[in-house]
């Protein structure tokens, strides 16, 4: 077991990570990284670049020598640019998956992770892998998960103007892309407790994990 207090939020996009990794941290006073924005920095930083997305040694290169910033008050500025809005956009979503596989990119990010993480004595850092490949040994892990219906209204209802069926479109491929890819792939670890959200109020969500992380503080 590390010394590190991590706790490990993994799951696909709209099953509550953010908004329950954000108030977990709060609610146990440790910092909060969403490691999601930053393949979403890099993929950005790519599209910013005119970079092709398939060039891995472009990709990567640019990925390395990223000046990324990520204050606790959640905007994220990409060499000095304030991106906090354009990461969150339709292209980089669109492209996010195709940056997040490449090998190089995930080595480079995930040693970020773990240094942010030793910095601060841990976290509650949310992803995609954080459970199975950055904190494999985290006091807790938690894999987030919600019916397809519950995780596509909950982003139509993040877009304006989003029609729920492309949305859910949407959300099908990524879960593709990002469980499929042959590097780090969207998976639940093996020893991760896992939550539907579906049923549940994001109160309900946090004390739960609450619970659980204070039991394995004991």
């Amino acid at each position: 077991m590390s010394d590190l207090t991590v706790v490990a939020i993994d799951g696909p996009a709209g099953s509550g990570k953010s908004t329950i990794a954000k108030l977990l941290a709060a609610e146990l006073d440790l910092g909060y990284l969403d490691t999601g924005a930053m393949y979403r920095a890099a993929t950005f930083a790519a599209l910013s670049s005119d970079v092709d997305l398939d060039d891995h040694d472009a990709v990567a290169d640019l990925t390395v020598s990223l000046v990324l910033e990520m204050p606790p008050s959640g905007d994220v500025f990409v060499n000095g640019h304030d991106a906090t809005g354009d990461i969150r956009g339709p292209e980089v979503t669109a492209a996010v998956s195709t940056v997040a596989a490449h090998a190089d990119v995930r080595t480079e990010l995930v040693r970020r992770q773990r240094a942010w993480a030793t910095e601060r004595g841990g976290g509650v850092l949310e992803g995609r892998d954080i459970g199975s490949v950055v904190f494999p040994d985290a006091l807790v892990k938690i894999y987030l998960t919600a019916s397809p219906e519950v995780r596509a209204a909950r982003r139509a209802g993040e877009v304006a103007e989003a029609d729920r069926d492309t949305v859910a479109a949407d959300l099908a491929r990524r879960d593709a892309l990002d469980s499929q890819r042959r590097i780090d792939p969207l998976r639940q670890a093996d020893d991760a407790i896992e939550i539907d959200t579906s049923h549940l109020s994001i109160g309900e969500v946090v004390a739960l994990i609450v619970e659980l992380v204070e039991r394995a503080r004991a």
